[in-house]
């Protein structure tokens, strides 16, 4: 069955919150993030979105199955963690458009998903008429990690090949259980910025 690309913003996506719950689970438990989630974690996080009336969730749907997502939300909708090294560098925050997160089910990569997913939420930006600024962040994990896969390969170029630069003074901790530590540990986050206007 062909892969199908649905656009929706704040509560429209309430009837999938539980399937892209599922899926950021499945995915980010992989290296580099690791994530040992759960559903009430899950479901806080994406109230954030889904209470911003201009966030924006990019869905690709296998017939009725949500097999990969994109999200992004006007970054003074983010929370203090993410917004906070913005205004600390002088930045707007209601200037930047921030992407939460692309997660994609394995069998389904190499297919141009991942690169709709970046036009779909560069063009939603640009169509708001007021950003400056796409961005998203990315854990910092060190290259010797013991759970790093020996053909683990890091997505920098593809990132790069986009417009963005990882920008160090841009940085954050988030904090979160990876799945081979007994409890929460704090993460470094470095963000990516590319500018659109």
């Amino acid at each position: 069955m062909a892969v199908s690309i649905i656009r929706l913003s704040g509560d429209q996506i309430n009837p999938y919150l539980d399937d892209l719950a599922r899926l950021r689970i499945e995915v980010f438990r992989s290296f580099p993030y690791l994530y040992d989630g759960d559903l009430g974690y899950e479901r806080k996080y994406l109230d954030t979105y889904a209470r911003s009336p201009e966030s924006l969730f990019v869905l690709a749907m296998d017939g009725e199955s949500v097999i990969g997502a994109a999200t992004g939300i006007r970054m003074d909708h983010e929370t203090e963690e993410f917004k906070g090294p913005f205004i600390e560098q002088g930045y707007e925050p209601e200037k930047i458009f921030y992407f939460g997160e692309s997660v994609l089910l394995p069998d389904y990569r190499g297919q141009g998903i991942g690169v709709a997913f970046f036009d779909h939420r560069e063009g939603h930006a640009r169509e708001q008429g007021r950003f400056t600024h796409c961005c998203f962040c990315a854990v910092e994990r060190p290259s010797n990690h013991p759970l790093r896969p020996s053909d683990y390969q890091p997505l920098d170029q593809f990132w790069h090949h986009r417009g963005y630069r990882k920008v160090p003074e841009l940085a954050t901790t988030y904090t979160w259980k990876d799945v081979d530590q007994p409890e929460e540990t704090a993460k470094p986050m470095t963000f990516w910025l590319r500018r659109i206007d």
